[in-house]
C-alpha cells in the first residue's frame, strides 16, 4: 500500500532531488514541481536512478504563478516547499527576482494550502536568516538578521508562513537547514567547488576561508524534512536542522585535500568570491535540540563520511563541473 501523495516544489534542485528520491524509496507518491523550460530539462531529477525517475509525476510551472501552484497542490497530502532562488551572490545581482520567487512563491504555496485544505506544509528556509551569530550554538530564538537579499527574502517567507499559521491555522512547519552538502550539489556551493578544483588542479581558489559553517549531509537533511512533516507537535514551529558542529571553510578544504590524497595548495581571498564585508556571515552553528525533542531527529552521517561520498560522486561526474569557472 502506497503512502499519501506529496508535492515537492523545487524538486529539480540539489536538496529537492534528494528529498524526491527518499520519498519515492519510502513509498510516497511524489509530484515534482520544476521550473518549465522548452528543452524539458528536469534539473537534478535527471541524475536520479531510472527506477526512481519512473515513479515521479513531473509538474512543470513557475512558483510565481499562483494558479500553477494551486493546480500542483490539488490532491496532495503534504507540500514540501523548496522552490527558491538560493544563491547569495545571485541575490546581489538580482534582488527583485529573488524577492519575487522566494516571497511570492511561498505566498502562493500558503494560499494553495488554504484552498485545498492541505494536511501539512514544510516551508524550507535556511540558517542564513540568523546572519552572523550573536551567540552559539544558535537556537530558534536567536535574532534574525538580513545580511543579504537572499536572507531577507527567506526571513520574509518565514514570517508570512508563521502568520498564516496564526491567522488561518494553516498547518505549516518552518525548517531551517544549516549548510547541506552531498552528491549532486553544484559548483555554486563551496564543498563541490573545493572538491572539483582539488581533483583537477594544483591550487584551490577560494574567497573567505575563516568563516565557519555547520555542514549537514543531504540524506540527514531530507530525512529531517520528512520527519517534520509527520510530527503534529512541530506545526507552527521553526526548527533547526544541523549537526551542532562547526568548521571553517579553510578546515573543510584541508580535510578534502587530505582525503583526496594529492598535493594541492589553497589560494584564499579571491576578490570575485568574497561577499561584501557587512554581508558576510562569520559563523553558523546549530542548536538542534528542538528537532530532537519534536520529532527525534539526529544527524547520522559524520563529516568525513559525507565528504568521501561527495568526492566519490564528483569524481564520477567531473563532466558536470568547470573548475576554472566561478559559479554564482
Amino acid at each position: 500500500m502506497s503512502l499519501p501523495r506529496v508535492l515537492v516544489t523545487g524538486a529539480g534542485g540539489f536538496i529537492g532531488s534528494h528529498l524526491v528520491e527518499m520519498l519515492v524509496r519510502d513509498g510516497y507518491e511524489v509530484r515534482a514541481m520544476i521550473r518549465y523550460t522548452s528543452s524539458g530539462y528536469q534539473g537534478n531529477l535527471e541524475l536520479l536512478p531510472a527506477d526512481v525517475r519512473s515513479q515521479i509525476e513531473i509538474y512543470a510551472g513557475d512558483i510565481r504563478d499562483a494558479e500553477a501552484v494551486s493546480k500542483a497542490a490539488d490532491g496532495v497530502d503534504t507540500i514540501f516547499h523548496l522552490g527558491a532562488i538560493i544563491a547569495i551572490p545571485y541575490s546581489y545581482r538580482h534582488p527583485e527576482e529573488t524577492i519575487a520567487v522566494n516571497v511570492n512563491g511561498t505566498l502562493n504555496v500558503l494560499q494553495a494550502m488554504r484552498r485545498h485544505e492541505t494536511r501539512r506544509g514544510i516551508i524550507v528556509s535556511t540558517s542564513e536568516v540568523y546572519g552572523s551569530a550573536v551567540y552559539t550554538p544558535i537556537d530558534e530564538k536567536h535574532p534574525l538578521q538580513a545580511q543579504s537579499p537572499y536572507s531577507a527574502s527567506k526571513i520574509s517567507a518565514e514570517s508570512i508562513s508563521i502568520s498564516f499559521n496564526r491567522s488561518f491555522n494553516t498547518p505549516i512547519v518552518v525548517v531551517r537547514p544549516f549548510n547541506t552538502y552531498g552528491p549532486r550539489q553544484s559548483a555554486r556551493a563551496v564543498i563541490p567547488t573545493i572538491i572539483s578544483q582539488a581533483l583537477t588542479r594544483p591550487v584551490v581558489s577560494l574567497g573567505a576561508i575563516h568563516t565557519y559553517r555547520d555542514y549537514t549531509f543531504a540524506e540527514d537533511t531530507v530525512r529531517g524534512l520528512i520527519m517534520a512533516a509527520q510530527a503534529d507537535a512541530a506545526v507552527g514551529q521553526m526548527v533547526n536542522l544541523g549537526t551542532g558542529e562547526t568548521n571553517s571553510i579553510g578546515e573543510i578544504a584541508e580535510r578534502i585535500i587530505q582525503i583526496i590524497g594529492k598535493p594541492v595548495t589553497i589560494s584564499a581571498n579571491q576578490h570575485q568570491r568574497m561577499r561584501p564585508q557587512a554581508s558576510e556571515v562569520l559563523k553558523l552553528q546549530s542548536d538542534n535540540r528542538l528537532a530532537a525533542q519534536l520529532f527525534n531527529w539526529h544527524p547520522f552521517f559524520s563529516l568525513d563520511e559525507g565528504l568521501q561520498r561527495s568526492i566519490d560522486w564528483i569524481s564520477q561526474n567531473l563532466h558536470l563541473f568547470d573548475p576554472d569557472k566561478y559559479t554564482i
